[in-house]
């Protein structure tokens, strides 16, 4: 898939991206025919539009692509890849209209346009190929690139293929690619190293669980990332409806981000002690599956009586985040596709994230911005800690009621971590409708603004 530049060669045609009010003044500097050209085909400046513009012997001389309003453009990002997907087959180079910020978001978007998931099927490739703009970090663009596409890859993949034992081979691929050191702890092995509630979740699955371990890097601060690996989740005894169940292929979402924004950081170089931690299971249902009711002894010794076999994640990301606070890293992210209430409360493309230190707040939210990598704060709120607090055991993994899920889920894991710094990612991983560079499918969310923050974050 042509997710890379290629490099400039005497064909390269020259890109002007054009907003609806700078046409104009371009335009007086442009020869009659040109001018000509562009208002016989109704070209605006619109966002959406693309032109080519051909010379005297036929062949394309320049195009053009419109980059609408200030209003037009905060309704959406990569608009330039709307573009690249309607221009012919040939290779381009922004040559005007872009500051450096937004030519590399473009440039970024352009890449991930062409993407496309061809494991099962043949797709059709993009034929317009963008140069490496030479103002731009060209392997870190493309390094980013590639850890989105990771990501994607993964989180496409169907369950048959991606169960608990792919999982850990992605990672295995990963560290070999990046000599990374890797360990899995695999079964009832589980229980013998103390990660009862990842074994007991995973347990009823003909592929046994397992938790990932990787480790990079000598020196920095230490970052550690932990990703839910639920591969299906059937919803264990709680079973799902079918309409509820169409998706769950995606619900390693959060394994595939962690995995993706772990490439990012190697590929680059980070000066960071790096630790990915997944925890790598099937929900299913079988006769040794846990049961509502049921009370478990986590990891960190706090019981949880299950009250929704569905509300899995949680319980095997706690047994995680514990091993990784034993460690106390510098910071501690966990990223999982872990409630519908999250995408009840901001839909499918904000990724919503809870951290209450303020410094981490600032450098997200500003790489966010930079990174047109959107995301959302939502509150450890104290006072609903006793909703997850069931009297009979320490915690209760699915508050009745249903108010503020997706604050009450991630209230629960934060009990699991007392020693480091902690931000937890209630992403969705999936893109419901195709938009620019973003077709429909997996999808990875807020990787590009955590690689864009986490350095700087680690070093204040």
């Amino acid at each position: 898939m042509p997710c890379t530049f290629v490099p400039r060669t005497d064909d390269t045609i020259p890109l002007h991206i054009l907003s609806e009010d700078g046409l104009a003044d371009w335009s007086a500097d442009q020869p009659e025919a040109i001018r000509n050209w562009i208002g016989a085909n109704a070209f605006t400046g619109a966002l959406g539009q693309s032109l080519v513009i051909a010379d005297a012997d036929g062949k394309p001389q320049m195009a053009l692509a419109g980059y609408g309003t200030p209003t037009a453009r905060k309704r959406g990002r990569f608009h330039v890849a709307t573009a690249a997907a309607q221009l012919p087959t040939g290779s381009y180079e922004i040559a005007s209209g872009l500051d450096a910020n937004a030519t590399e978001i473009e440039a970024i978007g352009w890449l991930l346009a062409g993407y496309a998931f061809d494991r099962y099927r043949d797709q059709s490739p993009l034929r317009a190929r963008l140069v490496a703009p030479d103002q731009l970090d060209v392997q870190r663009i493309e390094a980013i690139v590639a850890g989105e596409v990771l990501t994607r890859n993964l989180i496409n993949t169907p369950a048959s293929d991606m169960g608990p034992p792919d999982l850990a081979d992605s990672a295995h691929a990963l560290a070999k690619q990046f000599d990374a050191r890797i360990d899995v702890i695999v079964g009832d092995d589980l229980l013998t190293q103390n990660f009862p509630m990842i074994h007991a979740v995973g347990r009823a699955a003909d592929r046994a669980p397992r938790l990932v371990d990787m480790r990079w890097g000598s020196s920095g601060p230490k970052l550690t990332l932990v990703g839910k690996g639920v591969c299906f989740d059937t919803g264990g005894l709680n079973l799902k409806p079918g309409a509820s169940m169409g998706l769950m292929k995606k619900d390693m979402g959060g394994a595939a981000a962690v995995l993706g924004l772990a490439h990012m950081i190697m590929a680059t170089g980070m000066n960071v002690q790096l630790r990915v931690l997944i925890p790598a299971v099937e929900n299913s249902v079988s006769g040794n599956a846990f049961r509502p009711q049921d009370i478990l002894t986590s990891r960190k010794g706090l019981t949880v009586e299950i009250n929704n076999t569905d509300a899995e994640g949680r319980l095997v990301l706690a047994d995680a985040l514990a091993y990784a606070d034993e460690d106390a890293p510098d910071q501690i992210i966990s990223m999982a596709t872990l409630t519908g209430a999250a995408r009840v409360a901001v839909g499918p493309d904000l990724a919503p994230y809870f951290s209450d230190d303020p410094a981490f707040v600032s450098a997200l939210e500003a790489a966010a911005t930079a990174t047109a990598d959107p995301v959302w704060r939502m509150p450890f709120h104290d006072p609903y800690e006793s909703m997850i607090e069931p009297g009979i055991a320490d915690l209760d993994n699915a508050p009745k009621g249903g108010f503020a899920g997706c604050i009450t889920a991630a209230l629960f894991l934060r009990r699991f971590v007392t020693e480091s710094p902690y931000a937890h990612f209630d992403i969705y991983g999936w893109q419901p409708n195709a938009a620019p560079a973003r077709p429909k499918g997996g999808v990875g969310q807020a990787t590009r603004a955590l690689h864009a923050a986490v350095l700087p974050l680690l070093k204040r």
